[in-house]
């Protein structure tokens, strides 16, 4: 998902209902996506942050995110007929990762995590920057009974993320024992909510959606609970991110980069009779892609960063599209699309230009870490 890399010039940025809350933290704010986010908070910055998410427990403001609700008379039925996943292998209850494309090149629009409540009623979570493009695109295709709502700001998500996150939840008398990547009603303090077990750091965790109004109780109260959790900001989760593997729009997945050269084909419903890009997707799986992305290690000093050049030998042969110093392992780790022509195997030494030295690099298949609980 789209909510981490931070964007030079933004105007007019609008706060999550918990930004007093991070300024009391000492947080210190980025824009990106048009939204006024914390990128660390003092008292330890990213590697303690990362480091709390990894053995215990932390708690991400991703309020920004975008929340579109699809009502009426065959709503799932539409989604699905747009969105690039298959609606149809999951049951009301269950969230699932799904794909915007672009109807006519197949590029990625954004992706979106999809809750099916019933026939009638799928609720979207797209990325923030992107959460009028989407809104745009499906009223365009919508069928008269069917309505697509834009709540963006009438709700907050905040996610609950680490092997010790479920023991935080337990704690606020909140559901935690529903399976990955599905979602459940809950009551906390009279506040009405829904955990979903769902996240993008590649621990055990939940993400609570709750109205706007009420975001400051919900937070209030998980810093209230045992165990603490820490307050965790944009920069963390891309460390975290990054050292799971998970494609970032606007970076690993765009309008140029598609779900096929992203090898994120595992979330398209190949055999679904329609969905936007169908067509340019199946030809360029069938022709086989000129590029794909691929995962790099950095043997020696240095952090990859996108944009850089990637090499074998004297030849260019990739580019960066993510690229960080991962607080687990030590060393710089990085995303990149990498020309297909020379079939280069896991394990192959590469250079990365790194401000104008060859830093070696090795091809590996993310992820770059295993969590300690899932």
């Amino acid at each position: 998902m789209t909510d981490v890399s931070i964007d030079a010039a933004e105007t007019r940025l609008r706060r999550t209902p918990l930004a007093e809350r991070h300024t009391a933290l000492g947080a210190k704010f980025a824009p990106f996506g048009g939204w006024e986010m914390p990128l660390e908070y003092a008292g330890g910055g990213v590697l303690r942050e990362h480091t709390a998410v990894r053995t215990d427990v932390g708690v991400f403001d991703v309020s920004h995110l975008g929340k579109v609700r699809v009502t009426g008379p065959g709503a799932a039925e539409f989604v699905n007929a747009c969105l690039s996943n298959d609606l149809g292998r999951i049951e009301p209850g269950r969230a699932q990762y799904t794909l915007c494309c672009d109807e006519a090149t197949g590029g990625v629009v954004d992706d979106i995590i999809a809750y099916l409540y019933a026939d009638d009623h799928v609720f979207l979570i797209p990325n923030a920057a992107n959460t009028a493009e989407v809104v745009r695109r499906l009223r365009a295709a919508a069928p008269p009974q069917v309505t697509v709502t834009d709540e963006h700001e009438a709700y907050a998500v905040l996610a609950v993320q680490g092997p010790r996150s479920a023991d935080l939840l337990d704690a606020l008398g909140l559901p935690t024992g529903h399976e990955y990547m599905s979602f459940s009603p809950a009551t906390l303090d009279d506040v009405e909510l829904t955990v979903c077990r769902t996240g993008y750091t590649g621990e055990r965790g939940y993400e609570l959606v709750v109205g706007a109004a009420d975001a400051v109780t919900v937070w209030d109260a998980l810093f209230a609970a045992e165990p603490t959790p820490q307050a965790c900001g944009l920069a963390a989760r891309d460390t975290l991110r990054t050292e799971m593997g998970y494609p970032l729009h606007g970076q690993d997945l765009s309008l140029e980069i598609s779900p096929v050269q992203a090898r994120t084909g595992w979330a398209v419903g190949w055999d679904k009779p329609a969905f936007w890009g169908r067509d340019a997707l199946l030809a360029e799986k069938a022709a086989g892609p000129t590029r794909t992305l691929r995962g790099l290690t950095i043997a020696g000093r240095g952090i990859p960063r996108p944009g850089m050049a990637v090499f074998h030998g004297d030849t260019q042969v990739g580019t960066v599209t993510s690229g960080t110093f991962s607080p687990t392992n030590k060393q710089g780790i990085a995303l990149a699309l990498i020309d297909t022509a020379p079939a280069l195997p896991d394990g192959t030494e590469l250079q990365i230009d790194i401000r104008g030295r060859h830093t070696p690099a090795h091809l590996t298949r993310p992820p770059f870490t295993h969590p300690s609980v899932k």
